[in-house]
C-alpha cells in the first residue's frame, strides 16, 4: 500500500503496490517557499526562488527516503517519453511528459497544479512509469506512448490518477471538446455544457475511458480536486501564479 505516515507534505492514500515499489504525492504544505508559492513548491520554472525550490526537493528527498533525486522532467504538454536506465546521470531536465524505468533506484516524477498525474505499474512491479495528463497531452496521447514505453499489456497494469482540476472547474472551449470527440464520439459524455455555451470537463473520467480502451481496469485514485482544495493543493487556474506538487515513483 501507499502513503508515508501522517506528515501534512504528504498526501494519504491507498493504492496496492508489488513487493519494492512506492508511491507518493506532495501537498502545498510544510515548505520553505513564499506567497505566492507557499510553501512546498517543488518546481524550478514556476518563479519560485532558486534555493527555497532547493531546499524543498531536498526535504522531500528525505521525507520519502529516495534512493535517488527525482528525475524532474521539463514539460511541455506533449507526448514524449523518457526512459529512465540504471546507468543514466542526473543533469538537466529531459524535455517530456512522462517517465518509465525498470530500473531499482530511478525515480519517475511528474509535477503538476490542475493538470492530472497518473502513475502506472506492472502487476509483477518489473516496469513502472509517472505521466503528465493535462487536457492536451492526453488529447494527443500521452498515455497511449507511455503504456507503449512500458512494453506491457494494459491487462497487466495497474494505474492511480492523482489530484486534477475537477469537471466542476473546468471550463473549456469547443476545441477541447472537439480534441477528444472528433477522434471518440463517446468522449461527449465527459463533457457538460454551462449556461455560458461552454463545458465543464472531466479530466480524469476522460483519462479512466483512455486506459480503459488500453485495457488497463486495475485504476485507483481520482477523486480528488486542486481548484476545490487551497488549503492541500496548488491550481494554476485557481490561483495564477503559484507552485506545484508532484507525483512520484519509484522501485527499490
Amino acid at each position: 500500500m501507499s502513503g508515508f505516515g501522517g506528515d501534512e507534505s504528504l498526501l494519504q492514500f491507498d493504492w496496492r503496490l508489488p513487493r519494492g515499489v512506492s508511491a507518493a504525492f506532495t501537498t502545498r504544505r510544510g515548505g520553505v517557499s513564499r506567497a505566492p508559492w507557499n510553501s512546498f513548491n517543488v518546481a524550478s520554472h514556476v518563479g519560485d526562488a532558486a534555493p527555497d525550490v532547493a531546499a524543498n526537493r531536498a526535504r522531500l528527498r528525505t521525507l520519502l527516503d529516495l534512493p535517488a533525486e527525482p528525475a524532474w522532467l521539463n514539460q511541455v504538454h506533449g507526448v514524449d517519453v523518457s526512459v529512465l536506465d540504471a546507468s543514466a546521470e542526473a543533469g538537466m531536465p529531459v524535455t517530456a511528459d512522462a517517465a518509465v524505468t525498470r530500473a531499482a533506484g530511478r525515480v519517475c516524477v511528474v509535477m503538476v497544479a490542475d493538470c492530472l498525474p497518473v502513475l502506472m505499474v506492472s502487476r509483477d512491479g518489473s516496469v513502472i512509469a509517472a505521466a503528465h495528463a493535462g487536457w492536451r497531452g492526453l488529447a494527443a496521447g500521452v498515455l497511449e506512448r507511455t503504456i507503449a514505453a512500458m512494453g506491457v499489456e494494459g491487462a497487466q497494469l495497474a494505474a492511480w490518477l492523482g489530484p486534477a482540476i475537477s469537471r466542476r472547474h473546468f471550463e473549456v472551449g469547443d476545441e477541447v471538446r472537439a480534441a477528444f470527440v472528433d477522434a471518440d464520439s463517446g468522449a461527449a459524455a465527459y463533457f457538460e455544457q454551462n449556461d455560458r455555451g461552454r463545458w465543464q470537463a472531466d479530466l480524469a473520467g476522460l483519462a479512466r475511458r483512455r486506459l480503459s480502451g488500453l485495457g488497463v481496469t486495475d485504476l485507483s485514485g481520482g477523486e480528488w480536486c486542486t481548484h476545490a482544495d487551497d488549503e492541500r493543493f496548488y491550481s494554476h487556474r485557481r490561483d495564477g501564479k503559484g507552485g506545484r506538487m508532484a507525483a512520484l515513483l519509484w522501485k527499490h
